[in-house]
């Protein structure tokens, strides 16, 4: 359960739809009255309709940011534990207990990281935990060290992947300064153990770390903790001393309907009550991470997740999944707000005939919520699997393309991706109101200058999407580090205790770092433009105004991953940009509004409910 904390996710979604409505909703553009209205009721429309096509997106409070050469590393479950090591003086066998994830100081997540409440629920009773995320409640180290000084905090547990891992050491050091112990997990901690512990010279950040998926090990971790014996290093092994992988049958029940989950809502305060009686309830909205399985064969040579998962995929019961997203579900309708499900599997769809089982399950359950997952291309030309996830509330599909570019995905052994087909996927995709999240890197051994240009022409003659760019990354101990630092071409060999991101760290073969640099950024640059915006929402005129109005805001909330959308002005800004979109798009909402208003009930229709 808690395997995914190891997962590298590059995937640093940054949405902002809750202070993008708060702009909408306070703020002129600017040009004065006439503009400020035309906004108010574009948001509120914009509000009603991303339930059509929910985002799964990790965004700073402004605006949405994705780190894509990150993408494969996971950012879902960690690993992430923490305990009272020999240093603890307390006596009592019950501790309170604080599990942390960290943002990295440059960009946020919105949608909550699932090892923290798995954590939560595998606890032994008697034993207090209290939830933290970075990324919702902003907390410095003089912060933190503060909380769990005030708190009679016993223990703390701090997960982390790679692009935050700088952050988690800052703030597991002021934590240990305050004198309680810290556990550290997740997928950068796995790799690098010894770095977290201090053993080859640096500084010590951790007291213990726990390794791979803490599923069996963290009800161990607590009760060292609880006794003042807590260990170095946990790691989840057999009676022979290998490595073993928890089964997902017996997962544990989460209680969502109980959780506070307040910190999560991106919705504003303010407005929330009023929004709770918008159509069908606004007053809340949450992305939640679901897990329904674990581990992936395919093994690129850039990712992370077989070598902490394993190529061996675990599935939890169809039972266990329904059962989960009906909780969810009827929590959002009890409380006038909205949900949607980031499935965060590896490859939702790597088994197709279980997947197809458990979507013919959620649908007749009922249990149909809105929900985003990530599935190769490949795997998308079935189209029986397209037709159930489309049946069954899928809105978008992460797809990692990575190039146009065969030689390319030959190169990090991901040919199983073939792009003459990724049109025709799309566009499958699309004929089902399904659409996708492409995600490319530059910078691979076969590009050169231009690439950026080339895939925007194949981008271009696709269905409207979410398309993001990023650079190659080498992260630890994956085939692509160990490869480029044989080769001597390493710039940063440790880029992660500076994070910076949209920044090489390795030289390509075939252009300068500067010049893939620059194609990153003109990619973001051509995809997001006013222009490049109003043809993706003129390319949905021939569907209802729901979807014009959706892939407007999401475009609007992605081109934040690159450029800087993280206050009001810069938003504003943005707005003005796209005006006449967004007049377009009002002017169409108050045609179908009087439209609707003059289609009244004729005295023949109404006759049969008269009551005399």
């Amino acid at each position: 359960m808690l395997a995914h904390s190891w997962q590298p996710s590059t995937r640093r979604k940054e949405s902002a739809f809750g202070k993008f409505r708060k702009v909408c909703l306070d703020g002129p553009i600017d040009e004065k009255a006439a503009n400020r209205f035309i906004v108010t009721v574009c948001a509120a429309e914009m509000i009603h309709c991303v339930r059509l096509h929910t985002l799964p997106a990790a965004v700073p409070k402004w605006a949405s940011v994705l780190v894509p050469a990150e993408r494969n590393e996971r950012r879902t479950p960690e690993i992430v534990e923490a305990h009272p090591s020999g240093k603890s003086s307390r006596k009592s066998t019950t501790m309170k207990i604080l599990l942390y994830s960290p943002d990295n100081g440059v960009t946020r997540n919105f949608m909550p990281h699932l090892w923290m409440f798995l954590l939560q629920s595998l606890t032994p009773p008697g034993h207090e935990v209290v939830l933290i995320d970075g990324n919702a409640q902003p907390i410095d180290e003089a912060g933190i060290a503060r909380y769990v000084r005030e708190n009679n905090i016993g223990l703390v547990g701090i997960g982390a992947m790679t692009r935050m891992i700088a952050k988690a050491y800052r703030m597991a050091d002021a934590v240990r300064a305050a004198g309680v112990p810290v556990v550290m997990g997740g997928p950068h901690v796995t790799e690098m153990p010894d770095e977290a512990l201090g053993r080859k010279g640096g500084k010590r950040h951790a007291d213990a770390v726990a390794l791979g998926e803490a599923d069996e090990t963290w009800p161990k971790i607590v009760a060292d903790a609880a006794r003042g014996q807590l260990k170095e290093t946990y790691a989840p092994v057999d009676e022979f001393g290998q490595e073993r992988k928890p089964s997902l049958q017996e997962y544990p029940a989460i209680p969502w309907n109980s959780l506070d989950l307040n910190q999560f809502n991106v919705v504003p305060k303010l407005v929330g009550p009023m929004l709770k009686h918008f159509r069908d309830g606004w007053g809340t909205f949450r992305i939640i991470p679901v897990e329904s399985g674990r581990g992936c064969p395919y093994g690129c040579e850039f990712c992370t997740v077989t070598g902490f998962f394993g190529d061996s995929i675990r599935f939890r019961t169809n039972k266990s999944v329904v059962d989960e997203l009906l909780l969810l579900k009827a929590r959002a309708k009890s409380e006038g707000g909205q949900i949607a499900v980031f499935f965060i599997d590896d490859n939702f769809a790597i088994n197709p005939k279980r997947t197809k089982s458990l979507l013919r399950d959620i649908i007749a359950a009922n249990a149909q919520v809105h929900w985003v997952a990530q599935i190769s291309a490949n795997l998308l030309r079935d189209e029986e699997l397209v037709e159930l996830i489309a049946a069954a509330g899928g809105k978008w599909i992460f797809i990692g393309m990575e190039s146009i570019d065969p030689t390319n995905l030959a190169d990090v052994n991901k040919g199983f991706n073939k792009p003459g087909e990724y049109a025709a996927v799309l566009q499958r995709l699309a004929d089902r109101n399904v659409f996708a999240i492409t995600s490319f890197m530059f910078g691979m051994d076969n590009d050169t200058v231009g690439v950026a240009e080339r895939t925007l022409q194949q981008i271009r003659t696709w269905p409207a999407g979410l398309p993001i760019f990023g650079l190659i990354t080498p992260l630890p101990s994956t085939p692509l580090y160990a490869r480029l630092e044989a080769a001597g071409r390493l710039t940063r060999p440790k880029h992660w205790e500076e994070f910076i991101p949209f920044a090489m760290a390795h030289t390509p073969l075939k252009m300068s770092i500067a010049e893939a640099h620059a194609e990153v950024k003109y990619g973001w640059a051509q995809a997001y433009s006013p222009e490049a915006i109003a043809q993706a929402v003129h390319s949905f005129s021939h569907k209802p105004l729901a979807y014009r109005i959706n892939i407007f805001v999401s475009r609007l909330c992605f081109r934040g991953i690159y450029f800087p959308q993280m206050g009001p002005l810069a938003w504003l800004k943005v707005f003005y940009e796209n005006g006449q979109t967004i007049r377009d798009i009002v002017r169409e909402c108050f045609s179908d509004w009087f439209s609707g208003m003059t289609k009244l009930p004729t005295r023949s229709e109404t006759a049969g409910t008269t009551v005399d």
